[in-house]
């Protein structure tokens, strides 16, 4: 009888840690999947899923809001249906309808009816869901008795609070079921997985997937750098769609949610090697670990289906967090917008009246998952010297910069034309600064200065961040400065919170009386 492995709990922090130590020379274009062309196999395949596509988590969310305000709608129509009660009487079917609502949702969840299989399935959870619908009014009811509340008629709504609910609810789940059963097989509520390696371990990964009931997973293909004769073309019906690099612009083209490291753990030299060239992109990486021998303990797991994956790297800001900082940008901006717009309009007067020229300048800078997105910001220099590819970074005492721009761009009001880019959803308020597409120090480009530099665009590029209130601001003219900025805009997406968002935009207006870097 062969003994059981013991080990460690997986450490995703320390692999995450080695992946930054000791790394071999790369070129921009290898390291960060730069200037990578994808062969046109792969871009087809990559247009297929070009449009994003909702998530479960998001699906689920979304299901729960329906149910809630479809129960507290049912119990205010029964109210004003078949009661006579005085208004003041309202607050009480009004509190009554809400907090069976809220109840109800919380027994529907502890019933496991809030996963995707139970929301596909039309009939099979339908007792659950009416079994916590039941014990939510026989919880409120037996309430409403011992507070010796229950009138005649109070009792009259209640019933038909029960059964109207009931009734509700079956055909709202029947109808859910439909829809997501028709989203699932229009790609527009999946996961989208892209196989990393090749070979045996790939085709049983993807064989282990394919069993699961009620998958989510839709497999996009398989990448892998070795040839053919180690690494079929062909994989349990599965295209390789090229190399690692080639992968990295492939999920930059393709809306892709989640990589899947098909290798065995004592592979760890190439584990470490293809996760320094993946770990820039805004997805989930996962170790398939459903073929070890080696196990670790069960909250090291991870599950697609019943599928165990060791969790490398989780997608920052994501699901119901990137819903909350999208409110949160729109709320504020707005709010800025409101407060701001006289400071707007006066820069808008000074730099029109003062140089020739547009008011307002754009530049293309890289945003989130590298695309290119056109900011705005007041124009700040002399339109015949101004430098769209920002190849020349601003320097003290530039001749190119207007007295006006000079005083702008020290007070940051140039940039606040980005609020507007807030709304269209290029930017957010708070996060690592877009830069120019061709920024450079000395005669280096950013990405061959920092490696990993790239990673700063997993999440969308902010009007202000952390590195700009901890003085990594303005020119970066040595090589040490752009990487304790890169620096700083890591931690952030690490770390990141709405009260971390919150902290940042509190302390930008006086961080920005510091104007030793802005020139």
């Amino acid at each position: 009888m062969s003994q059981v492995r013991k080990s460690e709990p997986f450490d995703a922090e320390a692999l995450r840690k080695r992946m930054t130590e000791n790394a071999p020379p790369e070129t921009a274009s290898t390291r960060d999947g730069a200037n990578v062309e994808i062969n046109a196999k792969a871009r087809r395949v990559a247009s297929q899923f070009s449009a994003a596509s909702h998530t479960p988590t998001i699906v689920t969310g979304q299901v729960r809001l329906l149910e809630f305000g479809l129960l507290l709608a049912t119990g205010l129509v029964m109210h004003f249906a078949l009661t006579d009660a005085p208004a003041a009487a309202i607050l009480l079917y009004a509190a009554l309808s809400l907090v069976g609502a809220a109840v109800a949702i919380i027994t529907i969840r502890i019933a496991d009816c809030y996963h995707v299989g139970a929301l596909r399935s039309r009939m099979h959870y339908l007792p659950r869901v009416l079994g916590a619908w039941t014990v939510t009014c026989a919880l409120i009811g037996l309430s409403l008795f011992l507070a010796q509340l229950m009138s005649a008629e109070l009792r009259l709504w209640f019933l038909a609070w029960y059964a109207t609910g009931a009734v509700v609810l079956v055909l709202e789940r029947i109808s859910i079921a439909f829809a997501i059963r028709r989203w699932a097989r229009n790609g527009v509520m999946e996961r989208r997985a892209v196989i990393v390696g090749g070979g045996q371990p790939a085709k049983d990964l993807i064989r282990a997937i394919e069993q699961q009931q009620d998958n989510d997973i839709r497999i996009c293909g398989i990448f892998d750098d070795r040839g053919p004769e180690r690494s079929p073309v062909m994989i349990a019906g599965y295209p390789k769609l090229g190399t690692i690099a080639e992968l990295v612009e492939f999920a930059r083209v393709a809306h892709i949610d989640m990589l899947i490291i098909a290798l065995p753990l004592n592979a760890e030299d190439r584990i470490l090697g293809m996760l320094r060239k993946l770990w820039v992109l805004p997805v989930d990486i996962r170790l398939a670990a459903h073929s070890n021998s080696l196990r670790f303990r069960p909250r090291s797991y991870s599950h697609v289906g019943a599928v165990p994956m060791l969790d490398i790297l989780d997608k920052p800001i994501r699901d119901w967090d990137s819903v909350a900082k999208r409110i949160f940008d729109v709320v504020f901006s707005l709010g800025a917008l409101a407060v701001l717009w006289p400071v707007l309009l006066v820069a808008a007067l000074a730099v029109k009246l003062t140089s020739k020229g547009p008011i307002i300048f754009v530049q293309k800078r890289h945003g989130f998952n590298n695309e290119i997105i056109n900011v705005l910001k007041f124009r700040s220099m002399y339109t015949n010297m101004s430098d769209p590819t920002a190849t020349r970074a601003v320097s003290k005492g530039d001749p190119r910069v207007t007295p006006v721009g000079r005083f702008i761009r020290k007070s940051s009001i140039d940039e606040l034309p980005q609020l507007f880019n807030v709304l269209r959803g290029d930017l957010s308020l708070v996060g690592p600064r877009p830069h120019a597409v061709a920024a450079q120090t000395h005669d280096r480009r950013y990405a061959d200065v920092v490696e990993g530099y790239f990673a700063r665009h997993r999440v969308k590029p902010g009007v202000t961040g952390w590195a700009q209130i901890n003085g990594w601001r303005g020119e970066m003219d040595n090589d040490d400065k752009i990487r304790f900025r890169t620096a700083y805009d890591l931690y952030y997406i690490e770390n990141w919170s709405l009260l971390f968002d919150l902290k940042i935009l509190f302390l930008t207006p006086f961080k920005l009386l510091n104007t030793e870097n802005a020139y």
